[in-house]
């Protein structure tokens, strides 16, 4: 019998630019290291404000992978 078991990790990623660079940010840096991802959550999304312009987004994700 097979069985499959995930893991879940919690990463922030920013960006200068958008909220969907900010997590591309975070899923790409942790592919460097984790194998078999598999799907994320948005948690949280902040950001900073810079001379009343925002100067980055920040978002929290749960990021799901396949333990081998």
């Amino acid at each position: 019998m097979s069985s499959t078991v995930y893991k879940k990790i919690e990463l922030t990623g920013a960006s200068d630019s958008s909220i969907e660079d900010a997590v591309n940010n975070a899923i790409a840096k942790a592919a460097e290291t984790v194998r078999n991802l598999r799907w994320f959550e948005i948690d949280e999304v902040r950001g900073a404000i810079d001379e009343d312009k925002v100067s980055q987004w920040q978002v929290t994700v749960k990021v799901g992978f396949k333990l081998d």
